[in-house]
């Protein structure tokens, strides 16, 4: 009764209620809810510190930064769910907070577009070097076809490709990603597919902010060939996972593009399917399956193989077996 009580005082107010109206389509920092509402920092953030409290919204921080977000689970969910779809259509405030919204948005959309421009042909460099990324996202989709998967955590996310590629598959998606510039990148490409039960946060690779069991899948897309320890991101990455989910890595064969290292800062030159399986076994993983995916038509000197690791928390089988895609 205390708690229900705390929800309904919490919502029973002005602009605690346009905060939500505006958490409703974006995740937001202080200062982006202060230019939303027109009103002061401080004012703001008592307000959210109330709604934070009752269970309403949930903050996390990233750098200097802390974003807002109506929470996800939770009695308090429900109820800002029925509150949002009681507030007026027709009110002149929130269509004022609305179109405030869009032009923190644009300005955000801008800055991320600025920062993909800036490193496109980087990226295009390295993709041209090996099979579409269709092919590989459709592995990856396939990979969970038979297997429960509505709670999805993809880590080092980057542009949040990953996210967008199982957003209509997922019941809630959670992207980590070290740096700032790449999850303005994702932000701007979430909203724009409104995938609002996808979110991404700043986080490190070898200490998830999330609890033991919390996932169906954990996806690793080319993350493994710029860290300094593997199988230390794979443990951490297989403690997500539930009893019966599954991790997909997915990462480059050996090779010998030394531009990669020297250039892209790749630390590892690929990885081999003993060395991958054996890290997955060591962190408590079964059941594994290794699938190559091959460019056509390019030379070895050229030609990226590209290899999907697939493993299952809590199984019973302890082999794998390679599966070679053209």
């Amino acid at each position: 009764m205390e708690q229900l009580l705390a929800e309904l005082r919490a919502v029973a107010e002005p602009t605690r209620l346009r905060i939500l109206g505006v958490l409703a389509t974006a995740d937001l920092t202080v200062s982006e809810l202060t230019q939303v509402l027109g009103q002061s920092q401080p004012r703001v953030s008592r307000h959210l510190k109330l709604l934070c409290d009752a269970g309403l919204l949930s903050r996390f921080q990233e750098g200097t930064w802390v974003f807002y977000r109506l929470s996800d689970d939770g009695p308090g969910a429900a109820l800002v769910q029925s509150v949002l779809a009681q507030l007026p259509g027709d009110d002149a405030r929130l269509h004022r907070d609305a179109e405030r919204l869009e032009a923190v948005r644009l300005t955000r959309a801008e800055a991320a577009a600025e920062y993909f421009k800036e490193n496109a042909a980087r990226w295009d460099r390295i993709r041209s070097l090996y099979v579409p990324e269709s092919a590989v996202e459709q592995a990856m989709l396939d990979a969970v076809e038979n297997c429960r998967h509505e709670d999805l955590l993809d880590i080092g996310t980057g542009t949040g490709r990953i996210l967008q590629v199982f957003g209509d598959h997922i019941r809630r998606g959670l992207g980590i990603d070290l740096s700032r510039e790449m999850l303005a990148v994702a932000r701007a490409n979430l909203e724009k597919r409104n995938l609002r039960h996808c979110q991404v946060r700043q986080g490190d690779v070898y200490n998830l902010a999330v609890p033991q069991g919390a996932m169906d899948v954990v996806t690793i897309h080319h993350v493994l060939h710029f860290l300094d320890d593997p199988a230390s991101a794979i443990r951490e990455a297989a403690r997500a996972l539930r009893r019966g989910g599954r991790l997909l890595i997915i990462d480059f064969a050996p090779h010998q593009l030394e531009f990669l290292r020297s250039e892209y800062a790749h630390r590892r030159l690929g990885f081999s399917d003993d060395e991958v399986c054996a890290w997955c076994e060591q962190a408590g993983l079964e059941d594994l399956r290794v699938e190559h995916l091959r460019a056509e038509g390019k030379s070895a000197k050229e030609n990226l193989t590209v290899t999907l690791w697939v493993g299952t928390q809590n199984q019973n089988a302890s082999s794998y077996y390679p599966l070679e895609v053209a």
